[in-house]
């Protein structure tokens, strides 16, 4: 019998390789049919685990197969990744049952001719495991002498795609890249948002202390906690009201509003919800604010965020074609803009692989057009934040850029001149005034703020 978790697994990573759905839904959807915990922590692991060793588990693949990948089955090639991924990453997990259960998964699935391929491959690499060849790391600095090592070694034993390395060697040079590669191969710890209408991070804190889970205040989120332990004392009640989970270089954004008191916000992007509440929560009793998204299902995941936080806002479906139904009537707009999603490859491994560089334009188009849309509805010398996770200057500066140059009745504010704003957000400033979060100077995923005022 198939472990269920593999068999879990192997389903939840086939739609991802389809582009049926993200990795966050396909887990989600596997791991309603486990009911035994340690399945649910094993789906994780597995699915989270092959996607973000994928370059290097396909290298190893490609060197032994004997023929290309891309020739193989969907349902071959996910068998191998997930077998390898066990094998070479998992230390207590017995090798026979990895590759009896490959085999199995294959057979299963229609693929009985491409079992005998599976078991060969699989225990061949299982015997070769601990002397298995890999690119070396270059040892001559920041500048290695050939570029092409160092794509290499970045791209597969760091585990990212070959375009993503080159494009982050060009900008920030060999060791903030390793670092940054690093960084994105870690797993994310759990972050925690104190929803400050219900509770102060210091009560949050103390009430789960009291329950055996341990945490400490963010060092950049004013509002962040970080728990603690990989595997607390009991699971992290989810759902309430007093703090909802959020990374901690999301948390940054809403601070640039500075949104307070009877300030009317539209929260442009609002799914899942999580800057919508931080807004609200935020404000006094005349404050209002609009939480807007193009996409039903996600309109309907924004209304059950705010219902669960016990915050005051108004949930709007707007057309997809990004007309908004507005006169200029909102103090703060947030845009929160639809992109690569490249700044949370550590969060999402799954991005990096269905990202190509022509997405970059192609976001850039939307992002264009939202902060058009933003200009007709804020009021004269309101504000408007532009943010992104992405770390790529095509959906960053470059927006900007053609945004102040095409309204240049805006001006630009530098985040580090904005007064009152918390001390470790201000310091997360570059140069230029944008937010910019880095993995390899800050810990944080990348993340892009700027702040615009409307002309009076």
């Amino acid at each position: 019998m198939i472990a269920p978790a593999r068999t879990a697994a192997f389903r939840a990573l086939l739609s991802v390789e389809a582009g049926q759905i993200d990795l966050g839904e396909a887990t989600a959807r596997a791991r309603a049919a486990l009911g035994d915990a340690r399945d649910r922590a094993l789906l994780s692991e597995i699915v989270t685990g092959t996607l973000r060793a994928r370059g290097a588990i396909d290298f190893q693949l490609a060197r032994t197969a004997g023929r290309p990948l891309a020739k193989l089955d969907p349902e071959v090639l996910i068998a191998l990744r997930m077998g390898l991924y066990q094998l070479l990453y998992l230390e207590r997990v017995p090798a026979s049952a990895v590759v009896n259960d490959a085999v199995a998964l294959v057979r299963k699935a229609g693929k009985s001719s491409a079992a005998g391929f599976v078991n060969g491959i699989l225990r061949r690499l299982a015997r070769e495991r601990a002397t298995l060849p890999w690119p070396a790391r270059p040892d001559d600095g920041d500048a290695p002498a050939s570029r092409a090592d160092a794509v290499a070694y970045l791209s597969i034993s760091g585990s990212h795609p070959v375009w993503l390395v080159e494009r982050w060697l060009d900008r920030h040079g060999f060791t903030a890249t390793e670092a940054w590669v690093r960084f994105n191969n870690t797993p994310s710890p759990l972050c925690l948002r104190v929803n400050t209408a219900q509770a102060t991070r210091e009560a949050v804190a103390a009430s789960l202390a009291a329950l055996g889970i341990r945490t400490r205040p963010a060092r950049w989120a004013p509002h962040g906690l970080i728990v603690e332990d990989d595997q607390p004392a009991m699971p992290v009640p989810t759902g309430t009201s007093p703090y909802f989970i959020q990374d901690e270089a999301s948390q940054l954004v809403p601070e640039l509003l500075q949104a307070g008191g009877a300030a009317r916000v539209l929260d442009a992007c609002a799914a899942p919800g999580g800057k919508a509440v931080a807004i609200a929560s935020g404000l006094g009793p005349g404050g209002m604010v609009v939480a807007a998204d193009v996409r039903p299902r996600r309109v309907a995941l924004v209304a059950a965020t705010l219902r669960a936080a016990g915050v005051p806002a108004r949930v709007v479906h707007t057309a997809a074609d990004g007309g908004w139904p507005w006169l200029p009537r909102f103090t703060h707009v947030l845009v929160d803009a639809p992109c690569s999603g490249l700044g949370t490859v550590r969060r999402d491994p799954d991005i990096r692989w269905r990202r190509q560089p022509d997405d970059l334009d192609r976001f850039a188009a939307v992002q264009d057009r939202l902060l058009i849309q933003a200009a007709r509805a804020v009021m004269p010398g309101g504000r408007i934040v532009y943010s992104t996770c992405s770390s790529e200057p095509e959906e960053n500066d470059a927006v900007v850029d053609r945004f102040l140059l095409s309204h240049p009745g805006f001006r630009r504010l530098r985040v580090q001149d904005l007064p009152g704003l918390p001390a470790e957000v201000a310091a997360l400033a570059d140069p230029a005034g944008y937010l910019r979060t880095d993995p390899a100077r800050h810990g944080l995923e990348a993340f892009f703020g700027a702040v615009f005022t409307a002309p009076d």
